[in-house]
């Protein structure tokens, strides 16, 4: 299945002590760097996030944010009743030696372990933050999936116009070599020295082997079977792709070369169009 390198997925997780949020978005890159923002209390699962997310993506510009946000309506800090408690009973033992010590409510909060914040348990919270980022690994592949098959349509279609120009060429041959051929015969005989026809034979056929791009388009034909089928494999395909390109190419670049014909030499342009094409989209193929 061919992905595209550019998605983007998000999801929320509600927990006991906040939502957990989580956003995967992706660029185009040669090869695969991610970029990790966590909360303070998840920062000790980076190394898993990276191994769960390199199993099942091989290239890209990733960024990965996972944060935690508190509870709507809830305190960030709460009152330690324990500790009230143990404050109250040294005020009464107190009171009697110091009937005039009074003690403020703001002050009373200053003391150490009066607030204190919501008690997490790490373990549960680092488990739901790992079974979110895998949710949203899954809707980011489908996204990436998604995009990739509307590349795969736009790569085989010009793969297909890459085929029918080959075929093209493979069927005017005929006509421009047995043209090619008259014109020299031609030439020839407007030479006022009449030339030895064993020569004139042995020269023509060099210089329409010189002309012979049979083995350029059966080359371009068996690339073409090439990327139909490595548009079908079920894994990371653009590296291939890209060098499939440079085989595309020389080849064109050949048959231009050796291009005697208006015709073939329009074809070899056409060629050289539709492969430059195909390498923008395998740009983005991951």
């Amino acid at each position: 299945m061919i992905r595209s390198m550019t998605a983007f997925a998000s999801g929320e997780r509600v927990t006991p002590w906040g939502t957990l949020g989580c956003e995967l978005r992706s660029v185009n890159h040669r090869f695969l760097e991610l970029g990790v923002r966590l909360a303070d209390e998840l920062r000790v699962l980076e190394p898993a996030l990276r191994e769960r997310i390199s199993a099942r993506i091989s290239r890209g510009k990733l960024d990965l944010t996972l944060r935690l946000r508190a509870p709507e309506g809830g305190d960030a800090l709460q009152l330690n009743p324990t500790r009230l408690r143990e404050l109250s009973d040294l005020a009464i033992d107190l009171s009697a030696r110091f009937p005039a010590l009074r003690t403020e409510f703001t002050d009373l909060l200053q003391f150490p372990g009066v607030l204190q914040a919501p008690s997490t348990d790490p373990a549960e919270l680092q488990a739901a933050a790992l079974a979110l980022l895998d949710s949203v690994l899954d809707e980011f592949v489908a996204a990436r999936e998604r995009e990739g098959g509307k590349l795969a349509t736009v790569i085989s279609e010009r793969v297909d116009g890459i085929a029918a120009i080959a075929a093209e060429v493979r069927t005017l041959m005929p006509a421009i070599r047995t043209g090619q051929r008259a014109k020299l015969e031609a030439r020839l005989a407007d030479l006022a020295q009449p030339a030895d026809n064993g020569r004139v034979e042995q020269e023509l056929v060099l210089w329409l082997q010189k002309l012979d791009v049979d083995e350029e388009l059966d080359r371009l034909d068996s690339h073409v079977v090439e990327a139909r089928r490595v548009l079908k494999l079920r894994e990371a395909v653009g590296r291939r792709l890209d060098f499939l390109l440079q085989e595309f190419n020389r080849e064109a670049n050949t048959l231009g070369s050796k291009s005697v014909d208006a015709r073939s030499s329009a074809a070899a342009v056409e060629l050289k169009v539709l492969i430059d094409q195909v390498r923008e989209q395998i740009q983005n193929i991951e």
